[in-house]
C-alpha cells in the first residue's frame, strides 16, 4: 500500500518544498532576482518582488526598490500606476540621490497620460506644471532642455486645442467665438500651420461678418507672414 503512494507523497513534499523556498526568500534575495528580472525585461514579474520588497521596510534598499517598482510600471505603459510610486518616492525618500529622476519621471507620466488635442487637456496642463517644477529645482540637471521641449510640446497640444475648438464654433456659424480662439493663437506670434490656418479663419470671418477693415488687416498679415500658401491663394479672390 505505501509504496503505491510513495511517489505521490514525494511530489508532494517537494511542491512544500519549492513554495517554502520562494515563501522565505530574504529581502536581499528578493530584490537580487527583482533586478535579474528587470534586467531580463520581465517588467511585470519584476514589479510584485519591487512592491514586496519595499514594503518589508527592513532593507536599505527600500528606496531602489520603490523607484525600481516605478520604472517597471512605466516600461510596461501603466503611467498611473508609475506616476504614483515616483510620488510616493518623493515624498518617502526626499533626500535620495535619485529624487530628480523621480520629480522627471513623474512628468514624464504626466505628459504620456495626456490625451489628443481634441479632448480634455488637464493632464498636459498638470505635466507642464510638473516639468516647470523640475527645471526650477533643478535647472542643471541633464535633462533640463529635454524638460524644456517637453513644456513646448505641452504648450502646442494647448495650442492645436484651442485652434480645434475655434474650428468647431467656426462650423457651428458662432463667429463670434470662433474669432475669440484664432485671435488667442494669432496673437501668440508663431510660425507654423496653426497660426496660418488661424489668420486665414479669421480673415474669412471678418469677411462673413462684413467687416471689410479687419478682414482685410487679417488677409494683409496672411500674405506677408506666408507668401504664397494655399490659404492666401483661397482668399485672393476675396481682396482683390
Amino acid at each position: 500500500m505505501l509504496k503505491r503512494f510513495w511517489p505521490a507523497l514525494m511530489g508532494l513534499l517537494l511542491l512544500c518544498s519549492c513554495a517554502t523556498t520562494n515563501t522565505y526568500l530574504t529581502t536581499d534575495a528578493k530584490l537580487a532576482r527583482a533586478d535579474a528580472l528587470y534586467a531580463k525585461g520581465k517588467y511585470s514579474r519584476a514589479a510584485d518582488l519591487y512592491n514586496e520588497v519595499y514594503f518589508e521596510r527592513s532593507s536599505a534598499s527600500s528606496a531602489h526598490a520603490l523607484l525600481r517598482q516605478a520604472d517597471c510600471y512605466f516600461q510596461i505603459n501603466r503611467f498611473s500606476d508609475a506616476r504614483t510610486a515616483y510620488q510616493e518616492f518623493i515624498s518617502a525618500f526626499p533626500n535620495n540621490d535619485e529624487i530628480a529622476t523621480a520629480y522627471f519621471r513623474t512628468a514624464l507620466c504626466l505628459y504620456e497620460e495626456s490625451r489628443p488635442p481634441e479632448y480634455d487637456q488637464t493632464e498636459t496642463m498638470h505635466a507642464i506644471d510638473a516639468f516647470r517644477k523640475f527645471v526650477e529645482k533643478y535647472p542643471n540637471d541633464p535633462r533640463y532642455t529635454q524638460a524644456i521641449e517637453y513644456i513646448q510640446k505641452c504648450q502646442y497640444k494647448l495650442i492645436e486645442k484651442k485652434y480645434r475648438t475655434g474650428y468647431i464654433y467656426y462650423k457651428m456659424k458662432d463667429y463670434s467665438s470662433a474669432l475669440m480662439y484664432f485671435k488667442e493663437i494669432t496673437d501668440l506670434g508663431n510660425s507654423d500651420s496653426l497660426d496660418r490656418q488661424s489668420l486665414y479663419y479669421t480673415a474669412l470671418l471678418f469677411h462673413k461678418q462684413k467687416l471689410g477693415d479687419k478682414a482685410q488687416e487679417a488677409y494683409n498679415s496672411l500674405v506677408a507672414r506666408y507668401p504664397g500658401s494655399k490659404e492666401s491663394k483661397k482668399l485672393a479672390r476675396l481682396f482683390k
